[in-house]
């Protein structure tokens, strides 16, 4: 049974004339095409640590097979703004779970987006953990929210976004939450 112990996230945009290369270019960007990607759907594990980008590189070897939530999204319609984002909630109780989120979306700036996908997460988290969450209220309320309950400790998000390439090159953004298990 893999169970990930350690968690880091990372973002990474890519250009090209292929779509199919202006996304590797995204994943090199974001230090992990050399691993085989599997996705997974969006469960932070209990006990898990969030590790920094460089200290998670060093623990991929070339052709890893490598656990990953990832959002992704490409334009090659030049000047149009795209985004991808991965939020996070961890909640307080670490021996509980938390949630990633996957958000892509056209003309979002990357704060939007970023702020969208945390608040994805968030309420996920919310739910499960039975704290009141009203999806009328502002982020910020929200936030209040949560800070009240002492459920919820931390939230954040990773987010890139991109303007599509004036010459109507392949543009793609790409961010991800990369599991790792024991070495």
């Amino acid at each position: 049974m893999f169970v990930a112990k350690k968690i880091f996230l990372t973002k990474g945009v890519g250009k090209h004339r292929e779509r199919l290369s202006s996304f590797e270019l995204a994943l090199r960007s974001a230090g992990i095409a050399s691993c085989n990607l599997v996705r997974v759907s969006s469960i932070f594990p209990p006990h898990c640590k969030l590790i920094s980008r460089t200290e998670g590189l060093k623990l991929l070897r070339p052709g890893q097979v490598t656990f990953v939530v990832l959002s992704e999204n490409s334009t090659r319609e030049p000047h149009r703004l795209i985004a991808a984002s991965i939020g996070l909630a961890l909640p307080a109780d670490k021996s509980m779970y938390g949630y990633l989120s996957e958000h892509h979306s056209f003309g979002e700036t990357e704060d939007r987006a970023g702020e969208y996908a945390e608040e994805l997460a968030a309420e996920m988290l919310a739910t499960t953990l039975d704290v009141e969450f009203d999806p009328e209220l502002n982020w910020d309320e929200k936030k209040e929210i949560y800070r009240i309950s002492n459920k919820i400790v931390r939230t954040m998000n990773i987010t890139q976004s991109a303007v599509g390439d004036k010459r109507g090159l392949w543009s793609t953004v790409l961010a991800a939450a990369i599991l790792i298990g024991d070495e």
